[in-house]
């Protein structure tokens, strides 16, 4: 038996490992993406997101707001802290949205943003606008902060391949234990 087939071979049982997936977890971190001026940068980070399972986070900021001049730093500390990671992981971008491509590109008026500063997550490529955030108070208290992003990371749970969630199958047929 070759070295290598000896190290594999424990991992091809005819019965799977009970403990299989809490053993083989990858540790999933927070990704930063630099900031979106163009309209192809954020789509390509949509890519990203979508491909990696992970919503999307994005921070709707101008060069004028004073209040976004303090959101921003604090929100990317809080995500570059790791908020979020436990639940799956979250990416995140600022679009300046006073950029001339963004602005002539009409993204705030597609995805709905009518407000400076606005945090909006995307989840599949699609914008979640139902927990957009506008409220700058609210954006400027931490706390506030990691417990939406930690609502927003939990988002990928419920898609894709044997999440365990209640899907369209899982609604029809109840659970199999």
């Amino acid at each position: 038996m070759r070295p290598w087939s000896r190290a594999l071979s424990g991992f091809c049982r005819s019965q799977p490992s009970r403990n299989f997936s809490t053993s083989m977890r990858l540790r999933i971190t927070n990704q930063v993406y630099s900031c979106v001026r163009r309209p192809d940068d954020l789509h390509t980070y949509l890519l990203l997101s979508s491909s990696s399972r992970t919503p999307l986070i994005t921070f709707w900021t101008t060069s004028w707001c004073a209040t976004c001049h303090v959101v921003a730093p604090l929100l990317k500390s809080v995500i570059e802290s790791g908020v979020g990671e436990a639940e799956g992981g979250v990416g995140y971008c600022e679009v300046q949205y006073d950029s001339p491509d963004i602005m002539s590109g009409g993204l705030g008026m597609e995805y709905m943003v009518t407000s400076i500063p606005t945090l909006l997550s995307f989840d599949a490529g699609e914008a979640q606008v139902r927990t957009k955030v506008s409220d700058g108070k609210r954006m400027a208290d931490r706390s506030f902060l990691e417990d939406w992003i930690r609502n927003e990371a939990k988002r990928h749970g419920g898609r894709g391949g044997g999440s365990g969630g209640i899907g369209v199958l899982g609604g029809l047929f109840g659970s199999w234990r």
